[in-house]
């Protein structure tokens, strides 16, 4: 059994929640200086070149990428070998969002009682924390400011088994297409499919952490995301809504088995602005 202090679970998220919010990943700084070479639209390519200069300007002064400096996603796969002394792993993880959002100048966007008062937590606290138990004596950890332009142009779709492949398609173009300058375009989009809801919704935003453009390693899966990105970037919705050709960076899918009697299909978008990093302790 390995030991992992609790102050050091504090400290890494701590870092990787500013660092995420200051610096977008070399994957989607080169994912988007190629969508400015394919870009056919004048003001698209202009609506690019703002990005582009507005993360370096993030990157070189330590500030944030966009003022909606979201919820704070944490994602664990802690080692099954691996044991947290020190204070409770989950309180460790909201002590170190305090102290990002707090030190690092970041906004804070979480309210309590969400249907009625609204009332801002201060600190940016609670995360939202999944944990994955795996093999081995480490935790990983994956953070994820994730805003509320694009997470709420979420989707999900509880398909009949008979719309199959043509069915996803339709259905993760229909959601872009109703979501059209929302999320902040250009876009990642991540799909799930399979398992049940609460599965898909997972895996359409764990497939937003894949290195940009990447295909998928199953051939299959990988034809899927090249055709509903073709389908996507034919749409016309272009940088942030303006028009133009690339509306969306990559489309990224993950599937897993479903029920016999059901086809659960989920679209998370991911903005301009990617976020996430991740360490290993």
């Amino acid at each position: 059994m390995r030991n992992i202090k609790a102050d050091i679970v504090t400290e890494a998220v701590s870092n990787l929640l500013r660092q995420a919010n200051y610096e977008l990943g070399e994957d989607v700084l080169a994912a988007l200086r190629k969508a400015r070479q394919d870009e056919e639209s004048p003001l698209g390519r202009e609506v690019i070149d703002r990005i582009l200069e507005n993360a370096a300007i993030a990157a070189s002064e330590k500030v944030a990428l966009c003022q909606d400096c979201g919820v704070a996603l944490v994602f664990l796969e802690l080692g099954q070998d691996a044991c947290i002394v020190g204070g409770d792993l989950y309180e460790a993880i909201n002590e170190g969002v305090r102290r990002a959002y707090r030190e690092g100048y970041l906004r804070k966007s979480m309210v309590s009682h969400p249907f009625s008062a609204r009332i801002n937590t201060g600190d940016n606290t609670p995360a939202i924390i999944h944990t994955d138990i795996v093999p081995g004596d480490k935790l990983r950890i994956t953070v994820m400011p994730k805003g509320a332009g694009a997470e709420n142009m979420t989707r999900l779709g509880m398909l009949l088994p008979t719309a199959g492949r043509q069915g996803v398609v339709d259905f993760v173009v229909s959601a872009v297409d109703e979501a059209w300058s929302n999320p902040c375009p250009p876009v990642i989009i991540g799909v799930g499919i399979g398992g049940m809801a609460e599965k898909t919704l997972m895996l359409a935003k764990q497939a937003l952490w894949r290195e940009v453009g990447k295909p998928h390693p199953d051939a299959e899966i990988a034809d899927l995301e090249k055709e509903i990105l073709q389908k996507v970037n034919n749409l016309g919705i272009g940088p942030m809504g303006y028009g133009g050709r690339i509306t969306a960076l990559a489309v990224h899918v993950e599937s897993f088995p479903a029920h016999i009697g059901s086809l659960p299909v989920a679209v998370s978008f991911q903005c301009h602005s990617a976020r996430h990093k991740e360490t290993v302790l």
